[in-house]
C-alpha cells in the first residue's frame, strides 16, 4: 500500500488553507493512504484535497503541493 508522508520529517499530519479565506485552516492526517480530517473541520466543509492542493506539514516547515508528499510503501 502506498502512503504519503512529509518528505522532510516523515510526518503524516498536515493542514491546508481554505482557498476562500487563507486564515482558516483544515487539519488532516494521512492514515493508510486516506485523508482523515479532524472532526471539527468536517463540520465546516473542508476543501477537496487534490494533487495541486497547497499542503503544509504540522511538524516541520515543509510545504508544497499535495503531489509532492513522499510516496512510501
Amino acid at each position: 500500500m502506498n502512503q504519503r508522508k512529509c518528505p522532510a520529517c516523515g510526518s503524516e499530519s498536515f493542514y491546508t488553507k481554505d482557498p476562500e479565506d487563507q486564515y482558516n485552516i483544515f487539519d488532516f492526517d494521512l492514515k493508510e493512504g486516506k485523508i482523515i480530517f479532524k472532526v471539527e473541520d468536517t463540520e465546516s466543509n473542508p476543501p477537496d484535497i487534490v494533487e495541486e492542493t497547497e499542503t503544509f506539514c504540522k511538524r516541520c516547515a515543509w510545504h508544497d503541493k499535495f503531489r509532492m508528499l513522499k510516496q512510501v510503501s
